[in-house]
């Protein structure tokens, strides 16, 4: 068995605190915590096969509870195996479950197996157990913001930057692709779309309706205070952010309502940080998919926002969707022009863009054509064709929905499109309840195998939004908040409840979490820099909050491994040992914390999205109840430890601040905690 032996333990060790001594990567708990009334299942892992079936371990019959600061024994209960004690096929893992649900005091705990004498690392039970990474989460578009400067003041020294891509043949100076002398276009804004410094339209759809969704389902959640330029402004902070996206959405579109597709690069060059990035910047032309889905958003958006934006908005959606309908065969492919994904779409995604615009449009003005759109077409969506739920079409899916229940829709349509998501829910798509009920994941979070392609983690939460779904639209046909529950086991997983044993998000160490990704494939916290690249390798590593791309079985090299990548240096990192994992795993078990580049292609595994982002952020503000962001959590949970790996610290010796709160430490002149200001303050 491989032990942890963590930062808290010496710190706590050194505060005289009774603590955890022996942490093992066995015993998978949410490393931030869980909600009062929620499941709370700590997974135990005997790995059989893949990269970690070395380690292992069998779990005694006393498992406990533990109150992390005094070591009492709060709750006790024996682990149940899994499937009779089947291995897993998807993680290669043996697992039992340790169910302490029935537990529901606030606090800070940790769960202990008194038989072997090993325990998980720290966690919280309590409402506002995910505040601060929804906040950190939710900071990610801020430093994905493209032609804003990142100041000190928001971003921290440690991710401070300039504004970007501002300089000569680049955004306010942007120009066709294929028109060196054409009209120079001001498009500056929006956020780059995921590693690459990139803007497409139409990769911003589902991210912005995620967003907007999140905000709509829950707008007294939403705070004014998440430390970005706009805070304090009146306004909740994720307005303001996607307020950010729309202002360069608005500029992308020409005066006769047409929308360009894409601003970007010829090549694949980047700088570190984006302000250090002078390569020529180019745009594409205006597509009819590009301006279906911009009048999408337009649409969307005006009923978001008030005043004489909101007016603006649903202008721009009317000339978008006239246009667009007006040139029905705009098209434009910038693969190996403009890099670096492929951003034009099938004819059947170009038609779903339209049929959501026409949704949104319709609840917007109420006008008669869009309606009768809808009315006409919805039976040709691939959820009534099919009668299937499944998460990659959930744009579509969230649309008719919204349809069916907005006052004057068709009673029969409405009453199709519901009876047909119900069904196949409940009971037609074995993947969505039937796989929760019949317990097809130890880790609690199924996803077929077939559906762990590059961009898992989108995948994954947008399961978590079908669930969602069933509560929102009252459409629970079982006891109390089951479908919640399944929702659920989707946070514990990107939060440490997974064969990896990892929080899937950057940085997180400050923010509670005992091993979180340090490493990402971003343009920004590039392979090698000495600032960005690694948590405790360089100076800062990624900033927090990133959602990789995720676990991906189908990755692999570069095409021209293992002989054919030009030199012997690049064909040495075709070396499969040097990728195994993720090469050669169990499905959940196909990740690496890496951000190599060519050609070992660690972008289909590690590279972040706002797509990726935005779901996760969805999904998780289900389980934050009202005035959760207007809380500290240094008041909810003192003691909890911070730190980065900074120096010199001014602190050592005395009382220090943590983001958690404040304890009496002698700390080590290895940590400081992570603002500046907040140093050396006392308790």
């Amino acid at each position: 068995m491989r032990y942890l032996y963590t930062l808290i333990f010496t710190l706590t060790a050194i505060a005289g605190y009774s603590i955890p001594q022996t942490i093992t990567d066995n015993i998978h708990v949410d490393q931030f915590g869980y909600l009062n009334e929620g499941r709370k299942i700590a997974v135990l892992s005997d790995p059989v096969s893949g990269y970690n079936a070395g380690e292992s371990y069998t779990p005694g019959n006393a498992f406990e509870v533990r109150d992390w600061f005094s070591d009492a024994v709060v709750f006790s209960g024996a682990p149940v195996a899994w499937n009779n004690g089947l291995v897993h096929s998807q993680s290669g893992d043996k697992c039992w479950w340790f169910d302490f649900s029935d537990f529901q005091a606030t606090g800070s705990y940790y769960v202990h197996d008194a038989d072997n004498n090993v325990s998980s690392g720290r966690f919280e039970i309590g409402p506002c157990v995910y505040s601060d990474v929804m906040k950190q989460a939710l900071r990610v578009f801020f430093y994905q913001r493209c032609g804003m400067a990142k100041s000190t003041e928001y971003a921290g020294s440690a991710w401070a930057d300039g504004p970007c891509h501002l300089g000569a043949q680049q955004d306010v100076h942007c120009k066709p692709y294929n028109d060196p002398a054409g009209e120079e276009r001001d498009l500056r804004g929006g956020w780059h779309d995921a590693g690459d410094y990139n803007k497409y339209v139409n990769f911003t759809l589902e991210p912005m309706l995620d967003l907007m969704d999140a905000y709509e389902r829950n707008p007294a959640l939403w705070t004014d205070d998440f430390d970005i330029p706009e805070s304090g402004n009146g306004i909740a902070d994720i307005l303001d952010e996607i307020k950010y996206e729309l202002d360069w959405l608005l500029r992308m579109q020409n005066g006769d309502g047409g929308v360009l597709c894409i601003v970007g690069a010829t090549n694949y060059n980047t700088g570190s940080p984006p302000s250090a990035d002078g390569e020529k910047r180019v745009h594409g032309p205006a597509t009819t998919s590009a301006s279906f889905t911009a009048a999408a958003l337009f649409a969307r958006a005006a009923a978001v926002f008030s005043g004489a934006f909101s007016d603006q908005l649903k202008n721009a959606a009317l000339l978008a969707w006239t246009w667009a309908n007006d040139h029905p065969g705009g098209v434009f492919y910038n693969s190996g022009i403009i890099v670096s994904g492929e951003q034009e779409l099938s004819s059947d995604e170009a038609w779903a863009r339209k049929f959501i615009a026409a949704v949104y449009l319709w609840k917007l003005t109420g006008a008669g054509e869009y309606k009768d759109y809808v009315d006409a077409h919805y039976a040709e969506s691939h959820m009534m064709q099919w009668g299937y739920v499944y998460p990659f079409e959930n744009a579509m899916q969230n649309a008719l929905l919204a349809y069916a229940a907005s006052a004057g829709a068709d009673p029969v349509v409405g009453a199709d499109i519901q009876d047909t998501y119900i069904q196949s829910v409940q009971s037609s798509n074995e993947d969505n309840w039937v796989a929760y009920e019949d317990q097809m994941d130890p880790y609690g979070a199924f996803l077929r195998s077939e559906n762990y392609t590059w961009g898992s983690h989108t995948t994954k939460s947008r399961v978590a939004h079908i669930f969602q779904n069933m509560m929102y639209y009252g459409f629970n046909l079982l006891d109390g908040n089951a479908y919640d529950l399944a929702a659920e086991g989707f946070v514990h997983y990107f939060h440490g409840v997974n064969p990896n044993g990892i929080c899937f998000l950057t940085n997180m160490g400050p923010f509670g979490a005992e091993r979180s990704c340090n490493s990402i494939y971003h343009g920004w916290f590039t392979d090698g820099s000495a600032l960005w690249d690694e948590v405790g390798t360089s100076a800062h590593g990624p900033a927090p909050g990133y959602m990789p791309g995720g676990v991906n079985p189908t990755y692999d090299t570069d095409g021209c491994c293992p002989n054919g990548c030009g030199s012997a240096q690049a064909n040495a990192l075709c070396d499969p040992a040097l990728v195994t994992p993720p090469l050669g795993q169990p499905v959940q078990k196909s990740w690496r914390d890496w951000n190599a580049g060519w050609p070992q292609n660690s972008w289909t595994v590690t590279e972040p999205g706002i797509y990726t982002q935005a779901a996760y952020i969805k999904m998780l503000a289900e389980f934050l109840p009202d005035g959760c962001l207007e809380l500290s959590s240094i008041n909810e949970f003192p003691g909890r430890e911070t730190a980065l790996r900074l120096s010199p610290n001014p602190c050592d010796g005395e009382l220090a601040w943590t983001h958690r709160g404040c304890r009496r430490a002698q700390v080590r002149s290895a940590f400081i905690i992570i603002r500046e200001e907040d140093t050396c303050r006392g308790c």
